[in-house]
């Protein structure tokens, strides 16, 4: 019996394991996309800024 609880505890860590990296690993791609957007978003304004700075020249 006590055979068969140890190998149902190291089962059930290997899928709580598991779990956790497949959380981390879409909270990941989500922050990625997150920042990538922003940097998306300061690159237009700093090109729109210099465009408007070199008008004015």
């Amino acid at each position: 019996m006590l055979i068969d609880e140890k190998g149902q505890v190291s089962a059930e860590m290997i899928l709580l394991i598991g779990a956790m990296l497949v959380i981390v690993i879409i909270a990941g791609s989500y922050i990625f996309g997150i920042s990538e957007s922003i940097a998306n978003n300061i690159t237009a304004v700093i090109e729109n800024a210099r465009t408007k700075t070199i008008n004015k020249l």
